[in-house]
């Protein structure tokens, strides 16, 4: 063996061997979860382009998003960091044959849960993370406030979408016509429906309502009444794998979790030195018992929190008020609050 093979391979060694340390590899029930350990990071999507306030890049060449922290939640209950994620530019199109083939580990890129994406495209769904409803938005020169008062109008849509259906479905509906330009990017769609190439733009609402602020003027741009769909956003992975499917489902818990109880990345190493409760206890690793049944550590969950934050952190931050688009929580505020989001039960 050369020697800079060597180097490598024995590097590998003493990582896996750090890696597998809490978890032999017979115990690990979930498949995608040893390639990921194997892999020594966690292949997640971004976008090609930006997806504005879920995964987009900074100034500095950083990917950010509600979509790209979820990654790293992720990537931080399995390796204890988020420095383990890689995120790996995809188009819409592009993401069923990249979850389908390996080339990541799981699909985290606002997508609907969705029959034939179960049933046809053999995806296992998390629980929704996101709840949006997908709007229209409209010139207020053509004079309209709903979809069907724009029989024989261009609709720009983004190709292999949801919205896709949802239009051509809510179209037929209402009995009208509409001339679809279908693109691959969100930058490309903006500039079409903005040069008035389209004259509606149909898209989720959070998306549409931030770009209607980036027009050069706001008013002259409306949302329709119309809501074609309230959309569940989950987190998909490969069918037959549910202990994978167990991890996401747990982390987003998790973080729901937090957020229900106060804890924040701020203050968790206070409350995990004197946890209020059993619960809470178990939930930050103080107690085991939290990580062995899914092939993690027990301190999983608090460095999830400890280094990416609850779920209204992961909000506020990228879509919510700490952000440049000041989205309130609405529906996606947790259940005490007026909201539909909960956490599963600590016992």
């Amino acid at each position: 063996m050369k020697k800079g093979l060597g180097a490598i391979a024995m590097a590998f060694g003493m990582f896996a061997s750090q890696v597998f340390a809490a978890q032999p590899t017979e115990s690990i029930k979930s498949e995608t979860l040893k390639t990921v350990l194997s892999r020594g990071a966690l292949n997640c999507p971004g976008h090609n382009g930006s997806y504005l306030g879920f995964a987009e890049i900074d100034d500095k060449g950083n990917w950010k998003g509600l979509d790209i922290d979820l990654c790293r939640a992720m990537a931080t209950a399995v390796f204890g960091t988020p420095d383990k994620s890689k995120i790996i530019p995809l188009s819409w199109v592009q993401r069923w044959p990249a979850l389908q083939g390996g080339d990541i580990d799981i699909l985290i890129k606002i997508s609907a849960g969705t029959l034939s994406r179960d049933t046809e495209l053999g995806f296992q769904f998390s629980n929704p993370y996101y709840l949006g409803a997908t709007r229209i938005l409209a010139h207020k020169k053509l004079e309209i406030s709903e979809l069907k008062e724009a029989d024989g109008g261009t609709v720009c849509v983004l190709a292999g979408s949801v919205q896709e259906k949802l239009i051509a479905n809510y179209a037929q509906k209402l009995d009208i016509k509409l001339q679809t330009v279908a693109l691959d990017k969100s930058e490309e769609l903006q500039e079409a429906y903005f040069s008035s190439r389209c004259d509606l733009y149909i898209e989720f609402g959070p998306t549409l309502a931030i770009t209607r602020t980036k027009a050069a003027n706001p008013d002259d741009h409306i949302l329709l009444k119309d809501t074609l769909a309230l959309s569940p956003e989950v987190m998909l992975v490969r069918q037959n794998d549910d202990a994978w499917l167990d991890i996401a489902n747990w982390v987003i818990s998790a973080l729901l979790f937090a957020e229900q109880e106060g804890i924040t990345s701020q203050n968790v190493d206070d409350i995990k030195a004197a946890p209020s409760s059993p619960e809470i206890a178990k939930f930050l690793g103080a107690k085991p018992g939290l990580g062995k049944p899914l092939g993690l550590d027990d301190d999983w969950a608090y460095n999830v929190v400890k280094h990416v934050g609850n779920y209204s952190e992961l909000y506020e931050r990228n879509i919510g008020m700490g952000s440049p688009y000041k989205m309130p929580r609405e529906i996606n505020a947790l259940w005490q609050n007026g909201g539909v989001l909960y956490p599963y039960v600590i016992d």
